[in-house]
């Protein structure tokens, strides 16, 4: 028994640090320097702000991890400190964040493909063909096991990596400073850093990835807080240093109205061949980045489900201890998504639309529930620990709290609304696992 358990657990720190990296640089990054773009060096105060409270966050989960070492990531830390119903309620509502968020990144992989292969943009049948091949490959890697999909999460972050870091750095070299202007648009400097904060954050998502699978994770007391750091780290350093790269190889207007800005900033700097080496590295972010919200996709579930808050059927793991029926349940969802997208006329585009939204709502408020969950996990074990150990732990929560509750603030109001919604809509599903439980006493 003890045997089988130690096999399981085949993601080590770097393997874990890839899942975090890979899971926040999606196909976003390649696109936000031309959004930041008419607010110059403004928008480095707007990451200055998001980037700390997003290591807060990282810091919480760290704390979390090391205190509560078990699958599920956010969902079991909620459930830890506030109980059965706070546990389920993040975690429907995570869940299907998870799968829909998949959908956008395989679609947002098609459009890249057009790149290479035209008739992708041409045809719907083409381009909804290719973003379900994508999340069935994804899949299939993830039903091999965790060791799998921590092999391709390290090798596709190195991959991204290498086209976002080549030109940061050459930018850097070949930067024309009469480019960096603080405030090109002479925009109002506080609405501008608040407007910055909201585009910015969006890019921290994805933080608390080493924490879902902690049943695959080699001494996850220690490997978690760390690959969770590092990660968040990294990413806040090289989201700064490309921004700052790109906007002092470009022109304000030029960058703003570009479509691909690292692969025109790579064409600026060696020619026609790295336009093409970025946008492949674009493809291969949004692969690592599916992949890694694929794993996380059947994990979330099955922790509710060990703690019979979730159907039965979703504990169920194959031969490879991945939490199989709702990996496959997820992914033909997102493939439902997918077709209705895909299918043509108004109809499907909307639904889709819909769903987004709704996921974009719900992946915010775990972040809320697990600054707080730390500080009601230490009370309820409040022998453990002394005065000392409350002074790092209240200001990094209370921090992350706060920075949890702009980013829902900046997301909007309809989408508040509509994931208040989500969430309610969960309700029927709890209370027919409530008689589940009475029926089994």
């Amino acid at each position: 028994m003890s045997s089988v358990k130690q096999n399981k657990r085949v993601l080590g720190v770097w393997m874990c640090t890839a899942l975090v990296l890979g899971n926040m640089i999606g196909s976003g990054v390649f696109l936000l320097p031309a959004s930041l773009a008419p607010y110059g060096g403004i928008s480095l105060i707007g990451w200055a702000i998001t980037s700390a409270g997003a290591i807060c966050l990282a810091l919480v989960f760290a704390r979390l991890a090391a205190i509560i070492p078990k699958e599920g990531g956010p969902y079991a830390y909620i459930h830890e400190g506030f109980g059965d119903f706070a546990g389920f309620w993040i975690a429907w509502g995570y869940w299907i964040a998870l799968w829909a968020g998949n959908a956008a990144l395989a679609v947002a992989a098609a459009s890249y493909l057009q790149v290479f292969i035209p008739a992708v943009g041409g045809s719907n049948l083409f381009a909804g063909a290719s973003a379900i091949l994508l999340v069935w490959i994804v899949t299939l890697i993830n039903l091999n096991g965790a060791k799998s999909s921590g092999v391709v999460a390290v090798v596709t972050t190195l991959i991204k990596l290498v086209p976002l870091a080549a030109v940061t750095i050459f930018g850097f070299i070949h930067m024309n400073t009469d480019n960096l202007v603080f405030n090109p648009e002479s925009k109002p400097v506080m609405s501008s850093v608040a407007a910055t904060m909201a585009l910015t954050l969006w890019a921290f998502l994805g933080l608390e990835s080493a924490s879902v699978p902690a049943g695959n994770v080699q001494n996850p007391e220690k490997t978690i807080p760390r690959a969770t750091v590092i990660g968040t780290l990294l990413a806040a350093g090289l989201y700064m240093l490309s921004t700052i790269a790109l906007m002092g190889l470009m022109p304000a207007h030029a960058l703003a109205s570009s479509p691909a800005p690292f692969a025109d900033a790579a064409r600026l700097l060696w020619g026609d061949w790295a336009y093409y080496a970025v946008g492949g590295g674009a493809i291969i972010a949004c692969f690592g980045a599916l992949n890694g919200w694929c794993l996380m996709q059947g994990h979330i579930p099955a922790a509710a489900a060990k703690d019979r808050l979730f159907p039965k059927a979703f504990s169920r793991h194959n031969a490879k201890g991945v939490p199989s029926f709702g990996l496959v349940l997820s992914s033909s969802l997102v493939t439902v998504l997918l077709a209705l997208k895909y299918a043509g006329g108004d109809g499907g585009v909307k639904i889709f639309e819909f769903v987004i939204l709704l996921a974009t709502a719900t992946t915010l408020l775990p972040y809320a529930f697990c600054a707080m969950a730390l500080l009601a996990v230490m009370l309820q074990r409040r022998k453990q620990f002394s005065a000392r150990d409350w002074i790092a732990p209240l200001a990094f929560s209370t921090v992350g709290f706060l920075y949890s509750l702009w980013a829902i603030y900046g997301s909007g109001a309809e989408v508040v609304m509509w994931g208040i919604i989500l969430l309610l809509l969960g309700l029927p599903v709890y209370v027919w696992q409530i008689k589940e439980r009475a029926d089994a006493q």
